[in-house]
């Protein structure tokens, strides 16, 4: 083994299992674009999988800033770290809490990448580190990331990605990748460890538009915060960064409201290179290449009024989910990241619902059924929140 990567980090055993955040790998920065950075290492020491749900709290004087993401499904026995910005927060002296963790039950398994510990595993002067990894299974993995733990020789420094735009990688596939640590902290940099292969980082957000709340979604090498709309609901601004030397990529995800939009993107009101494109679901996307070191705010221009048709309180694409999961095109447990979001938002409620993770999780298969007459249309909104809150309530669901 190398001495500056480890597979893991080596903690003292517990006489149970649980799913926690060490703290002495949970930090709290300024990175260096100015922006109160959060980053941690979750790990699952269950023998289930989990989909957890990480909230951190900072004291910013006389305010408390808090922010809430819901992480990718970790495997049994496994660490995989996280990363949340708090552009809120501006004081000298920040206090951050201990991270508030909750989670539901999963099947999901490691995916089928492996990190390559050998020569080609490299620290370089600067900091930053490039590698490879290997599909060691009998699958084709779409959009595979890499993430891992930034140490100096006392402390945790920094959570780090690889910086390119991974498409897909085949079975016996070897890929390269690299990855660079905040500049702010790039000298002090030792060792890296927790190198954890993940499927999906893709962050949803929410943005007040014509009196409601418009869904969407993004997956990038950068960061963005602040997504706001004007008051005719016409154009979006947000916040985005880029601290890295190497250009990275972002796609964002919309919703239709009249199926004709036509979109314009600008950084700092310089005109972005972009794609616009339309899915298979009918969601369309912007995707464009986000340079090095670079930030300021993003504005996409071109959305209709109001919101779009088809949306109620239940995000679309908890919509789309369900659709799939009736046609076995994803897990449960991606079925029930939605779930969890609904109930994260208030949009299904049960007063009297206990977080745990020791009661039957597993979905009845006439879930299915009723998921599909959802995304049919064949039942209404009302009646799957009512399924949903029916089923926590009688811990088949468990959030």
């Amino acid at each position: 083994m190398l001495g500056f990567v480890s597979a893991s980090l080596l903690i003292s055993q517990v006489a149970f299992a649980d799913v926690i955040i060490p703290p002495q790998e949970y930090i709290g920065y300024f990175d260096f674009e100015g922006v109160y950075t959060v980053g941690g290492n979750v790990k699952n020491q269950n023998d289930y999988g989990v989909i957890p749900t990480i909230t951190v709290s900072v004291i910013d004087g006389k305010n408390t800033f808090t922010s809430t993401l819901q992480h990718v499904p970790i495997p049994p026995n496994t660490d995989i770290p996280f990363k949340i910005k708090i552009p809120e927060v501006t004081g000298d002296n920040p206090i951050l809490l201990e991270a508030n963790l909750k989670f539901v039950k999963t099947e999901k398994s490691s995916i089928p990448i492996t990190i390559i510990y050998d020569k080609t595993l490299i620290k370089h002067d600067d900091g930053h580190v490039t590698g490879r990894i290997f599909n060691n299974g009998n699958q084709t993995v779409f959009n595979p990331k890499i993430l891992a733990i930034v140490h100096g020789h006392e402390k945790v420094l920094d959570v780090v990605r690889n910086i390119e735009y991974l498409d897909k990688i085949e079975p016996g596939q070897i890929l390269e990748f690299s990855m660079y640590p905040d500049p702010s902290i790039t000298e002090d940099v030792f060792f890296y460890s927790c190198f954890a292969p993940v499927d999906t980082t893709v962050i949803p957000v929410v943005a007040k538009k014509n009196g409601g709340n418009f869904n969407f979604r993004y997956d990038s090498g950068a960061w963005y915060s602040a997504a706001k709309f004007n008051d005719e609901g016409t154009i979006l601004t947000i916040r985005g960064y880029n601290s890295y030397p190497l250009e990275t990529y972002a796609n964002f995800e919309f919703p239709q409201i009249s199926g004709k939009e036509i979109f314009n993107v600008t950084l700092n009101d310089k005109p972005v290179n972009f794609i616009q494109s339309i899915d298979e679901m009918g969601f369309w996307h912007i995707a464009f290449t986000v340079e090095p070191t670079s930030q300021g705010i993003l504005k996409i221009t071109g959305f209709e009024k109001g919101l779009p048709p088809e949306t109620s309180e239940i995000p679309q694409w908890v919509k789309t989910n369900a659709g799939w999961l009736s046609t076995n095109q994803i897990s449960d447990s991606e079925f029930l990241e939605g779930i969890d979001f609904l109930f994260d938002n208030g949009i299904a409620v049960v007063s009297s619902k206990e977080i745990t993770a020791q009661s039957n999780w597993k979905l009845p298969s006439w879930i299915k059924i009723t998921a599909g007459w959802w995304y049919e249309d064949k039942i209404s909104d009302d009646d799957f929140l009512n399924m949903i809150e029916n089923l926590v309530k009688r811990k088949i669901i468990i959030v």
